[in-house]
């Protein structure tokens, strides 16, 4: 019973972030955009989908019919962004722009996969 209280509290506290960082994409793109690998094309193009995606699958998860839809999306997204992760980590232009710390770049990459490991989790 613990363990299916903690689910659903994890899957609100995950839709709610998905979604209020979805809606920060839109917001404050010029955050997102400093830490695209300069690698990637159409940048501002990949920071507006990125953040639909992180709504929609944010808003999915919330809905039992679409759970499982919702966290494989969250996981294929957080795969799909990690470059950004690891570019944020390797560049101190991209750290500088949006006030992070050597440091802080470095947890993001751990961070990342235990989202993915919630969204995997939360997936049933």
């Amino acid at each position: 019973m613990k363990v299916i209280i903690a689910k659903y509290i994890l899957i609100i506290i995950s839709s709610i972030f998905y979604v209020i960082v979805g809606i920060k994409h839109f917001i404050d793109p010029q955050f997102f955009l400093a830490i695209v690998p300069p690698y990637l094309p159409y940048h501002l193009e990949l920071v507006y989908i990125s953040g639909l995606f992180e709504i929609l699958f944010g808003i999915m998860i919330l809905i039992p019919k679409y759970r499982y839809r919702g966290s494989v999306g969250l996981i294929l997204l957080l795969v799909a962004v990690f470059p950004a992760n690891i570019y944020l980590f390797q560049s101190e232009i991209a750290q500088k722009a949006i006030g992070a710390t050597q440091e802080i770049a470095t947890w993001r990459l751990p961070v990342q996969g235990v989202l993915i490991w919630i969204a995997y989790w939360i997936r049933k």
